[in-house]
Order: structure tokens, then C-alpha cells, then sequence
């Protein structure tokens, strides 16, 4: 996927979880929690659904890497070359 797939992915897992959010209004610079006001309930949803969209599997060790739009997307995008088929 590329960096821009894999952000659409983020961006629907949140407003699949959150789905009263703008995607629009999303600062990727910004944590997801504090600005979306979503508990760690609904930030492993989150992370259920990126890896349903992605197949990207996220271990819990590195959620924290998942905090903002820009930091998940980087994460993901080092994740799936690192995963890659030789």
C-alpha cells in the first residue's frame, strides 16, 4: 500500500470507531486521542480495524508508535517493508 493508502486506511478504522469525527479536521501532527476524545477501548478498535484493512499486525508494544495520523502512517508504511515478500 502506498503512504497515502495507508493513511485513508487510518482514516477510516477512526471514523469507523468514531464515526462523528471530520476526517477533514484531523491534524496529523496532533495525538488521536486527545483530539478525538477516544478512550483505550475504542484506540484497540482502532487498531483492529487498521489491521483488518491493512493486514498490518500491530503489537501492543507499539501502539504508542500509532499516536498521531502521521506518526501510525510511518509506522505502518516501515511495518509492511519490513513484512514484504523477498
Amino acid at each position: 500500500m502506498t503512504e497515502q493508502e495507508l493513511r485513508e486506511a487510518v482514516i477510516a478504522a477512526l471514523t469507523q470507531v468514531a464515526p462523528d469525527i471530520d476526517p477533514a479536521a484531523i491534524d496529523p501532527t496532533i495525538g488521536l486521542a486527545e483530539q478525538l476524545d477516544i478512550d483505550s477501548m475504542d484506540f484497540l478498535n482502532v487498531v483492529v480495524a487498521i489491521h483488518e484493512r491493512t493486514g498490518i499486525e500491530v503489537p501492543e508494544r507499539d501502539y504508542p508508535k500509532l499516536s498521531t495520523l502521521d506518526q501510525a502512517v510511518g509506522y505502518l508504511a516501515a511495518a509492511q517493508t519490513q513484512h514484504a515478500p523477498s
